[in-house]
């Protein structure tokens, strides 16, 4: 997985990632308790300002039982 993502590729794991969240029918709050990921941390990925690391997205993706790459893939159906 690479450690660097460029601005359109936040919007892109942000989307990947509202949708997983959705899906599984939690807010921010309760997936910010489950990982340890400050509920912050959603909204500056979401408002540009800051990005996703892998050590977070490592922690998300075991949450919701998928893997990093799934974050940089195609949309989700």
């Amino acid at each position: 997985f690479r450690t660097s993502i460029n601005a359109k590729e936040v919007k892109k794991v942000y989307r990947k990632y509202c949708e997983l969240r959705d899906k599984s029918g939690m807010n921010d709050y309760q997936v910010a308790k489950a990982t340890g990921i400050h509920q912050s941390t959603f909204t500056d990925w979401k408002n540009g300002r800051s990005k996703p690391g892998v050590e977070k997205l490592a922690k998300i993706a075991k949450g919701f039982g998928c893997q990093i790459e799934d974050f940089l893939e195609r949309e989700m159906v």
